[in-house]
C-alpha cells in the first residue's frame, strides 16, 4: 500500500526586489532565465513576479521534502545572484496589483485577454497536491465527498494576511482574491463521471473554456493525470507545513476511497455549510470554529483536527506517513505562517519601523523561512 496513492506537490513562490522588498521594479528576466537553465522543475507563472516548482510523482514524503528544500535553496541562490528574494506565501505583503506584469507566453496572453482586470489582480500563490486515485473514474465521487475537509486544510496552510500593503484582517486573504476568478471556489456537486463529462463537453463546445485546466476549483480531477488535485491551500512558507498538509490530504483520499459510505449523501445544504466553514477558515485560520453539519454545532479547529487524524489513522499507517500527519498538530501549537507574519509586523513599531519597513521585515522573514533559516 505504501506504493499506491502516489502524490506530487506543486508550489508557487513570489519574487521580491532585494532592495525595495516589493515585486521586481524591472523585469525578472535574469532570474527566470537562470532558473530555466538550471532547474527543469521550475516554471514561469502568470505574473513575472512568480515562479512555480513541482516534485515528481512519489510515495515518499521524505523524498518530497528533500526535493522541495533543494528547489527552494537553489532558487534562493539564483535570487542572490540576480537581486531577487524568493518566498512562499499566499499573498505578497508589499505587492500592488496595478504594477504587475504578466508573462509573455501565448497561454498567459490569452488568459489576460479573457480575464482582463481579474488577471492583473490575481497576485496570489498556492500549493497544489496531486494524489493518484486507483480507479480514476471515482474522482468525481471523491471530489463531492471531500468538500467538507477543505476548510481545515486551508486553515492549516494560512499564509496570506496582507493585501496591497496593509493587513487584511484575514488569515488567508488569497482565497478571497482568487475568488474573483471564474470557476473558482468549491466545485458544484456532480451526479457522477457522466454528469461531469457532460458539463465539461458543454463548456468546451460553447467556447467558455479551452479544456479542464481552466477549471480553477479548490479541488478538481486533473486533466493530465489520474489524480485528484487539491488546490485550496495557500503556498506554505515552511516545507514541514507543506508536507503535513499533503500527507493529510493523501490519507483523506485513501480513506474516502475505501470508505465509500462516508459523506455518501452530499447535498446542497452540506455543500453550503462547507462554504461557510471555508469562509471561517479564511478569516480566522487555526482559530476558526467549524460547523458540524450533523450536530449543528461549531467546533474549535484543534478538535476538528483531532477528529480528522483519528479518522485517517489506519490510512496513515498503511501509507507510512503517521509522523507527517501528526506534525499538523505542531502547526496548531506554533501557529501558521500568517500568525508569524502578523507577529513580525506587530513587533515592528517597537523597533521604530513605519508601515512600509514593517512589511519589508515580513518579506525578509518569509524569504528566510522559505529557505529554511527563519526562526
Amino acid at each position: 500500500m505504501r506504493e499506491s496513492y502516489r502524490f506530487g506537490i506543486e508550489e508557487e513562490y513570489f519574487l521580491a526586489d532585494r532592495t525595495t522588498r516589493g515585486t521586481p521594479r524591472r523585469s525578472a528576466a535574469a532570474f527566470h532565465e537562470a532558473a530555466k537553465a538550471r532547474l527543469p522543475a521550475a516554471e514561469r507563472e502568470l505574473l513575472q513576479s512568480q515562479v512555480e516548482v513541482a516534485t515528481p510523482p512519489s510515495a515518499s514524503f521524505a523524498d518530497a521534502a528533500a526535493t522541495l528544500r533543494g528547489l527552494r535553496n537553489d532558487l534562493a541562490a539564483i535570487g542572490r545572484e540576480t537581486g531577487i528574494l524568493v518566498f512562499a506565501a499566499g499573498t505578497h505583503p508589499l505587492a500592488r496589483w496595478a504594477r504587475q506584469k504578466y508573462t509573455a507566453a501565448e497561454r498567459y496572453k490569452n488568459l489576460m485577454r479573457e480575464l482582463r482586470i481579474l488577471g492583473r489582480r490575481n497576485v496570489v500563490c498556492g500549493m497544489h497536491v496531486h494524489v493518484e486515485v486507483p480507479e480514476p473514474e471515482q474522482r468525481i465521487d471523491l471530489m463531492n465527498r471531500l468538500l467538507p475537509t477543505m476548510p481545515l486544510l486551508l486553515a492549516l496552510s494560512a499564509s496570506s494576511p496582507f493585501w496591497q500593503g496593509r493587513p487584511s484582517g484575514m488569515m488567508s486573504y488569497r482565497l478571497s482574491a482568487f475568488g474573483e476568478m471564474p470557476r473558482s471556489g468549491l466545485p458544484d456537486l456532480f451526479a457522477g463521471p457522466a454528469d461531469y463529462a457532460r458539463y465539461l463537453e458543454v463548456m468546451v463546445r460553447a467556447g467558455a473554456i479551452k479544456d479542464a485546466t481552466f477549471l480553477w476549483w479548490a479541488l478538481r480531477p486533473s486533466a493530465r493525470y489520474p489524480t485528484l488535485e487539491l488546490r485550496v491551500a495557500d503556498s506554505c512558507t515552511r516545507v514541514e507545513h507543506s508536507i503535513a498538509i499533503a500527507a493529510l490530504y493523501r490519507c483523506l483520499v485513501r480513506f474516502c476511497n475505501r470508505r465509500r459510505d462516508w459523506n455518501r449523501r452530499m447535498t446542497g445544504a452540506a455543500r453550503a455549510i462547507a462554504a461557510e466553514n471555508l469562509w471561517r477558515a479564511q478569516r480566522d485560520g487555526i482559530r476558526a470554529e467549524l460547523i458540524e453539519f450533523a450536530s449543528g454545532t461549531a467546533v474549535p479547529l484543534p478538535a476538528c483536527l483531532d477528529a480528522m487524524l483519528e479518522l485517517v489513522a489506519e490510512d496513515a499507517d498503511a501509507l507510512g506517513c503517521v509522523a507527517e500527519i501528526e506534525s499538523a498538530r505542531t502547526i496548531i501549537a506554533e501557529g501558521t505562517s500568517a500568525d508569524r507574519q502578523l507577529a513580525v509586523y506587530g513587533d515592528a513599531p517597537q523597533r521604530g519601523l513605519n508601515n512600509g519597513a514593517a512589511l519589508a521585515a515580513v518579506v525578509d522573514w518569509l524569504a528566510e523561512a522559505t529557505a529554511g533559516s527563519g526562526a
